[in-house]
């Protein structure tokens, strides 16, 4: 019989937990039963093994990912916008590193994780939309600003001059703001 309380959404809090702890690399399935208090086989009564708690666990966290994205944008459009979203991105990647770093960085076959990315880019679509953007140049203008903030995101803790690294983002936001005339010219 089931644990009383446990369920495949408190199966993934604990990983979430697991997760935050120590990072994608701690997440186990012996970790998470521990985080449950339970023996390791009693979380197959939930989920069907690590490669579905994976799943689900990228799932929570592109929606939550995409629902900080969506909050930040909602009533902007043109530069303010895109503006928001490069700030809510940092942001999150600054206060949930573990579960930033958990995210695929590629397309995932699981349909569920699949379906959670196809959200986060509706989202960056609906940005670059408000630029009056073909789909074409939507596409490559998504490209630049994950490129760049990604790659911010991930290099920001080498960053080892002594200029204020805030300056810096600011200054690459001002840039991909400009993506609006480049991305119009590369089709």
């Amino acid at each position: 019989m089931p644990r009383a309380g446990l369920n495949p959404a408190a199966v993934v809090d604990a990983a979430l937990r697991v997760v935050d702890a120590g990072g994608p690399e701690a997440l186990t399935l012996a970790a998470v039963a521990g985080e449950c208090g339970v023996a390791t086989p009693s979380l197959y009564k939930h989920v069907a093994g690590l490669p579905e708690l994976r799943a689900l666990l990228a799932v929570r966290i592109i929606d939550e990912f995409t629902a900080e994205a969506t909050a930040a944008i909602l009533g902007r459009s043109g530069d303010a916008a895109l503006e928001a979203l490069a700030f809510a991105y940092r942001d999150y990647v600054t206060r949930r590193p573990h579960r930033y770093a958990f995210m695929p960085q590629r397309i995932d076959p699981d349909p569920g994780v699949t379906a959670a990315a196809d959200r986060f880019l509706a989202v960056v679509f609906a940005v670059f939309k408000g630029y009056d953007l073909t789909d074409d140049q939507v596409v490559h203008a998504t490209r630049v600003l994950r490129a760049a903030l990604h790659g911010f995101a991930v290099l920001r803790t080498g960053f080892q001059m002594g200029q204020d690294v805030d300056v810096t983002y600011r200054v690459l936001v001002e840039t991909l703001k400009a993506i609006r005339g480049a991305a119009g010219s590369a089709s």
